[in-house]
């Protein structure tokens, strides 16, 4: 399939022509080598063209395919301007070490531009979209030479063996694998690659399930039973995030199902997956959501006046919540509580969702991994649109998008009224894409009729307020009385009591502007332990040691408040003045964090005084030309600030005869995500060793 691209493709407009310049073939058969020298129109202003005095540029491409080791290499490099622009790129198709079923794609390139006419820049640019576009193409080129190859009648490949008189000496030099029932066709490889990677599955027949433990191939009755319909290569990524998970997080690992969410969400790709996900159970660690059902009770308010709850199922054994906006004083209940209680009363009724998936995928025998919401908007006004209770639901929005991914099956919209397109147009630009897809919305009766409710509920349990015949123990809602609403400054108070019932405290790290926080040692021999995750950013750890006092705290203006915590702050402690060596020293070595990055440890003080731990913003160093960071990379780094870091910590002192953990100085153990379970700061975790484990 790979091979059909050549000597021109149509489906990729900028490739003109190629003509092979070197071939070779083994006497076995077992190696070919092809070299192609291929012409590219490259999709560049004319101007451009005109000043570089060429219209097509030149790439030479040498494919090596290994059939013994079942192997496919591919080198390309430019020859078109390469005393100016440097471009090598290397792609491999290799057969995945567990499953012989599954190919592994893998794809690394570099760009240096040293001079272009002064145009180097949009070089860089036009270089940057004509990879983005044959990136996307990929996999839609190889699929089209797949299904050509299919309507030929070639839907079998037979795998390579050696010649009779080899046989003997291939057997012991090359010891065969067992023969898989078919063979593994590779995708399609770009040519101007800065770097990509993924694993493909490009079987072209369903195979039996093979013999092998849980962590190389799940059980087909476990997926069929509790994830669902799974590709080989959504199943591939699942395993490698899951392995990923085992080896970087030493607290709770997330249950497959949770996982799953997560990787559809970003359309199973594990990076953006394992970014969305690390974020998440760092913020669930930082508010002890995972302990909300069991520790907190809403307030009456909420229980009187919060119209909606829990109603049995759809069709499809999803959990039904049920919920009459319309009916619900949405001011009246921000005055009353304010932001942070009706948020965190969201969250404990998306944790009930996730409670009530397992229960009803245990009841009805299959997956059951979101559920459905109806929304009744009989009764929706101008009060609706209340700024303060507008802003609400946008950050709850924010929240839920962000933490519950792919749990929203079906959103049932009913009754709505001439002004739900007014709240829709707020509110709909903060609703993912693929959620939105999800929303069904009804205009007055319009529920009652074809395509309606019946299609999705079950006539016996339609709430009666909806004309059916079941009763819904949903509240009714209602004004909420002015006599409960509080002042600003009570709810402010109250705010900060819901989100810093956590240990933990937040900080945000900026360039040139470093979080430091201030331990006084009275006793040497003192243990301080830490415990602190890297929300967002790299950042350097150091602890520093003086004699005398910094100067009370100042707020750095750059300190803003983070969304999801009203504690986040900057504080820094060292003057500008301080000199390292007289005023204060260092008394470990600095340690590099990385984002996503959980680290426990320990110090032991050896003076009494003042101690002060840092955490720093990370600058990456300059990197020559010969040696450029990977493109993903600095994709990843313009998706967020590239001066703001954030980190979530915790801070003890004990005495010595009280600390349990190893004695080793700045002894801290890594972990790609922060533990969900409540002992993170149990210094019996730590590892007894003074290199730093990651």
């Amino acid at each position: 399939a790979y091979e059909r691209r050549f000597p021109t493709c149509p489906l990729i407009p900028m490739f003109v022509a190629s003509d092979t310049v070197n071939e070779y073939k083994s006497e076995d058969e077992a190696i070919h080598v092809i070299e192609r020298r291929c012409k590219l129109d490259i999709d560049a202003p004319r101007l451009l063209k005109k000043i570089a005095g060429v219209d097509y540029v030149y790439f030479v491409q040498k494919n090596s395919l290994n059939r013994r080791e079942r192997t496919l290499h591919i080198e390309a490099y430019n020859e078109t301007f390469s005393n100016r622009v440097i471009i090598n790129e290397h792609c491999s198709y290799t057969v995945h070490p567990d499953n012989e079923d599954w190919t592994c794609f893998e794809q690394s390139a570099s760009l240096d531009i040293k001079s272009f006419f002064g145009f180097e820049s949009t070089v860089e640019k036009i270089a940057m979209k004509q990879y983005t576009s044959n990136i996307k193409k990929g996999k839609e080129i190889i699929e089209y030479y797949l299904k050509q190859l299919e309507e030929e009648g070639i839907t079998f490949v037979p795998r390579w063996t050696p010649p009779v008189a080899c046989k003997s000496e291939s057997s012991t030099s090359h010891p065969r694998r067992p023969v898989s029932p078919a063979i593994n066709i590779p995708e399609s490889a770009t040519k101007e690659g800065l770097s990509s990677k993924e694993i493909l599955n490009t079987s072209s027949s369903p195979s039996e399930p093979t013999a092998g433990t849980p962590d190389d191939k799940l059980d087909a009755d476990y997926i069929k039973r509790y994830l669902g319909d799974l590709t080989p290569m959504q199943e591939s990524c699942l395993i490698r995030l899951r392995q990923w998970l085992q080896e970087t997080h030493k607290g709770k690992i997330p249950k497959d199902e949770h996982i799953l969410r997560f990787l559809r969400a970003r359309d199973f790709n594990i990076d953006k997956a394992r970014e969305i996900l690390c974020q998440s159970l760092t913020w669930r660690k930082q508010h002890q959501v995972d302990y909300i059902l069991d520790t907190w009770n809403p307030p009456q308010v909420l229980q009187d006046y919060y119209a909606g709850g829990w109603h049995h199922h759809d069709k499809d054994g999803r959990p039904l919540y049920v919920l009459r906006l319309g009916q619900m004083d949405t001011k009246g209940l921000v005055r009353a509580l304010g932001e942070e209680a009706l948020l965190r009363y969201v969250l404990s009724i998306n944790e009930e969702g996730l409670r009530r998936c397992e229960e009803n995928t245990k009841v009805f025998g299959r997956p059951i991994s979101s559920w459905t919401c109806l929304v009744d908007l009989e009764g929706l006004n101008m009060r609706h649109l209340w700024r303060p209770g507008v802003k609400a639901l946008l950050r709850i929005i924010e929240v839920v998008e962000a933490n519950y991914p792919e749990t929203l099956g079906r959103l049932l919209i009913l009754r709505a009224p001439r002004v739900f397109p007014v709240l829709w147009t707020l509110v709909s630009p903060f609703i993912d894409d693929n959620t939105r897809k999800k929303f069904l919305i009804y205009a007055g009766n319009d529920y009652q009729g074809p395509g309606g409710l019946l299609d999705y509920i079950d006539k016996e349990i339609i709430p009666d307020f909806l004309g059916g015949e079941c009763m819904c123990e949903v509240p009714e809602g209602g004004l909420v009385p002015k006599s409960l609403y509080r002042t600003a400054e009570e709810l402010e108070n109250e705010d900060i009591k819901l989100w810093t019932e956590t240990i933990y405290q937040s900080a945000s790290v900026f360039k040139g502007a470093p979080h430091e926080v201030l331990i006084q040692i009275v006793d040497a021999s003192s243990v301080i332990t830490w415990d602190f995750d890297v929300c967002k950013g790299d950042i350097v750890f150091n602890i520093f040691h003086s004699k005398r006092a910094p100067q009370p705290p100042k707020k750095d203006s750059l300190g803003a408040h983070s969304i999801t915590s009203p504690g986040g702050n900057n504080v820094q402690l060292i003057d500008k003045v301080w000199q390292l060596g007289r005023d204060y020293s260092m008394v470990e070595s600095p340690l590099i964090c990385k984002e996503g990055e959980s680290v426990q440890g320990s110090h032991v003080t050896r003076w009494p005084g003042f101690y002060i731990l840092q955490w720093k913003f990370h600058s990456m160093p300059a990197c020559a030309t010969t040696n450029l960071p990977r493109v993903d990379d600095v994709l990843a780094s313009l998706q967020v600030s590239s001066h703001k870091c954030k980190v979530m910590y915790y801070t003890e002192v004990i005495g010595s005869e009280d600390f349990r953990g190893s004695m080793t100085s700045l002894e801290s153990s890594h972990s790609g995500f922060s533990q969900l379970s409540a002992a993170t700061t149990s210094s019996s975790q730590s590892h007894s060793s003074s290199m730093i484990s990651r």
